[in-house]
């Protein structure tokens, strides 16, 4: 497939996806989504070490372009189906993935936009990012995972708050509240980015899927369900390549070189 709204790199197990209709803040539709679900099986089919999604130009992601939901003519629009058939798999792809999600907010996220950066396992933000939930002022709720992820990460209250009143949080607000996990310089943010690209490259891929699989599933095991699940992946990963090469690098005082496995 040749991509016109993204810009996709996969190189050395570092993939690189860009959302790249900057004209209309990288906003979606469903040619752009068609590329993105290309991109990521090509992600999926590789050897990929981690994942570093961002936006091009001064948006990351302002959610769903609405010119391609015109109701002229008094016809209704199946959002359900919409959600269903783009938003919805693409979160379960990017949770489900086997490598770190690194999302960098290089502007605005917003509506499906700011629940996809929230998809991400590390979300690293501009100082200008920032962050709203305007499904309230079309009469809707956040998709996109919204409705999961905010209330797990900054509590029920901000949830409800972000969520009825389409408040803007800035990136700095974002990170006090545990919304992302760290905001740098507008200027530092491409070095950020290729920081923890290069971190990730190198580091024990499986035991960090198996950390990221665990921590997602604790949201809704029981205690004892998530003791049972860390035995059963802690038993698998004692098994692996870079367990082995941890441990002797660790006796060697030395540092590790981890392949993934």
């Amino acid at each position: 497939m040749n991509y016109e709204n993204i810009i996709f790199q996969f190189d050395d197990g570092v993939a690189r996806i860009t959302l790249n209709r900057p004209e209309k803040l990288n906003s979606f539709t469903s040619t752009m989504h068609a590329e993105l679900a290309d991109a990521l099986d090509r992600v999926e089919s590789g050897d990929p070490r981690v994942l570093v999604l961002t936006g091009s130009g001064r948006g990351f992601c302002a959610g769903q372009d609405l010119s391609e939901r015109s109701m002229s003519g008094g016809q209704k629009v199946d959002l359900g189906l919409t959600v269903e058939k783009f938003y919805s798999p693409l979160v379960k792809r990017l949770r489900a993935l086997p490598a770190p999600v690194v999302v960098g907010v290089n502007g605005v996220a917003a509506g499906a936009g700011a629940n996809l950066a929230l998809a991400g396992d590390i979300v690293v933000a501009a100082r200008s990012a920032r962050f709203i939930q305007p499904f309230c002022r079309l009469g809707l709720l956040p998709d996109t995972g919204g409705t999961y992820v905010l209330p797990r990460l900054v509590g029920q209250a901000r949830a409800m708050g972000l969520s009825m009143l389409g408040d803007t949080l800035s990136a700095e607000q974002a990170v006090q509240w545990g919304l992302i996990w760290e905001c740098v310089d507008d200027d530092q943010l491409g070095m950020r980015l290729d920081a923890l690209a290069a971190h990730f490259a190198k580091a024990p891929t499986k035991g960090l899927a198996y950390t990221k699989q665990a921590l997602n599933q604790s949201l809704d095991n029981t205690l004892h369900e998530q003791l049972d699940l860390e035995r059963n992946l802690m038993r698998e990963l004692g098994q692996t390549d870079d367990y082995a090469e941890g441990v002797a690098a660790f006796l060697a005082k030395r540092e590790p070189v981890f392949k993934g496995r």
